[in-house]
């Protein structure tokens, strides 16, 4: 049978039945035993384009993280946290926390420990604990032809400040929480998703646990912004066809031969200036959506699918995805794209390199418009970070323990039925053998068209047999969560 289809027929099999379309396959060796056998993992992309099976997962997985954290009456576990310590002899640099003249202030207001909202109740005995739906977006950049998305006068629209403020927008929305907690006067938590509007600007959805007046948070929506410290970057100094030449130890004027200031050097000069002004500042629109949400109800519900819509999607596609695209609307992508690629993107980024700062941590091989980090990828359009920004108390796990959750109910269902769930676990590179040392080896596989077949079959083979046991499992009465 293998023989008649084709590795790309497997991957439209692949869709079909929801199985992987991407699997790593890898060689396991039991040292042991001295067996070996071939396993396939599932690739766990979380875009359709790539692998429509694991991002159906990845997106099934938030839906319950979300819903699992937004409406509790309990004060949450606190999810353990990593703790990253900065580089041996590296000093933080302080800025003043003085409000901007042009920000109104904000009010403070005594704080309390809680993470949960106030419960309410009704004259008839109910008790309600309501939360909140929020939505926060980006200035215009310009004109804009109504349900287009596309600019009016694409000339006239500023593509440098929203490729910035795609670039920060997570930065700013982080100011956004902590600006929100000083105000609620509680430890206010969120489950969040960035997505693009059609004119391609982020904008955040995101659920409160907890009700807050509408006026405060519009007051903080309006109130909020980020300064940028960063050296000047508003002209480049050197072309993308003659940039800096790499010395051995740095990087040099490619004419005088002149070395490049360092990261550091730049941000002494720019602490050092009494008159120095951030390198870009950027605030909220005026727009912002705010619902009341009680659960459970069907509004709660609308509002987690809604959370989690566009999560499995880049950012244009979509709203340029199709058989006719718009050609307005793809020059406006590619206008987008082309200011993103040369913009840095971070402190490592080799595109300061243009502007005559070495990179932090600067080393050879480094080119402007080359940097690896996604933010650049026209694909992403600036939003380089995860799509899905969560706080750390809400609902107490992380998003590795929801998922160990969700197959432990699976699992537990299965045994009440009488079926032994697989068990992949068992190989991994975490066991040891009596000698103390990694009993399983894995290696990489060579895959070929007849390789990759054949492991698509086995996979819609035994997802089919794990769906019948499922099924099987149900029949039989037992209560669980979703299929695997």
């Amino acid at each position: 049978m293998t023989s008649t289809i084709t590795a790309a027929m497997a991957a439209e099999l692949a869709d079909d039945h929801g199985v992987c379309r991407r699997p790593v396959i890898r060689r396991v060796h039991d040292r042991q035993t001295g067996t070996e056998q071939t396993v396939a993992m599932a690739c766990g992309a979380t875009l359709d384009s790539r692998c429509p099976a694991c991002a159906h997962k990845a997106r099934t997985l938030r839906m319950h993280q979300c819903r699992e954290g937004w409406h509790l009456d309990h004060e949450p576990e606190r999810a353990p946290v990593e703790v990253t310590r900065p580089a041996s002899g590296a000093e933080r640099r302080v800025r003043s926390t003085r409000r901007r003249q042009d920000a109104p202030n904000l009010p403070r207001v005594p704080m309390d420990s809680r993470t949960i909202g106030q419960a309410f109740e009704t004259p008839d005995g109910k008790a309600y604990r309501p939360s909140m739906f929020v939505t926060l977006t980006l200035p215009s950049y310009g004109a804009i032809i109504p349900g287009s998305g596309i600019p009016a006068d694409p000339a006239r629209y500023d593509y440098r400040r929203a490729a910035l403020d795609a670039l920060f927008f997570s930065r700013l929305v982080d100011q956004f929480w902590k600006a929100l907690r000083r105000c609620a006067g509680y430890d206010v938590q969120y489950f969040s998703a960035v997505e693009p509007q059609r004119r391609l600007a982020p904008h955040v959805h995101a659920a409160i646990r907890g009700a807050i007046p509408r006026d405060v948070l519009r007051q903080v929506a309006c109130a909020v912004y980020l300064q940028v410290w960063w050296p000047r970057f508003d002209r480049a100094l050197f072309s993308v066809e003659n940039p800096p030449i790499w010395t051995g130890t740095d990087y040099a004027d490619p004419q005088t031969g002149a070395i490049l200031p360092t990261w550091e050097e730049a941000m002494d000069t720019l602490d050092a200036d009494p008159h120095a002004r951030p390198a870009h500042i950027m605030r909220f629109g005026t727009q912002t959506d705010i619902k009341g949400i009680i659960a459970p109800s069907e509004d709660a519900d609308r509002a987690v699918r809604y959370l989690v819509k566009y999560l499995n999607k880049s950012i244009a596609e979509p709203f340029a995805d199709g058989d006719e695209v718009d050609a307005a609307y793809e020059a406006h992508i590619d206008r987008l794209h082309a200011e993103l690629r040369w913009l840095p993107c971070s402190e490592q980024c080799s595109n300061w390199l243009l502007y005559g700062v070495q990179p932090a941590g600067a080393v050879e091989g480094m080119v402007p418009g080359s940097c690896p980090k996604k933010h650049h990828d026209r694909e992403h359009l600036g939003l380089g970070g995860r799509r899905c920004l969560v706080s750390r108390k809400w609902s107490g796990k992380t998003l590795k323990r929801h998922r160990a959750d969700r197959a432990a109910v699976v699992r537990e269902a299965l045994a009440e039925a009488g079926i032994t769930a697989p068990e992949i676990e068992r190989i991994s590179a975490e066991v040891q053998a009596d000698d103390g040392q990694p009993r399983y080896e894995w290696h990489p596989v060579e895959v070929t068209p007849g390789l990759y077949t054949r492991t698509i079959l086995h996979g819609i083979q035994e997802r089919a047999r794990w769906r019948a046991e499922y099924a099987r499992a149900e029949a039989l009465g037992v209560n669980s969560a979703a299929p695997p």
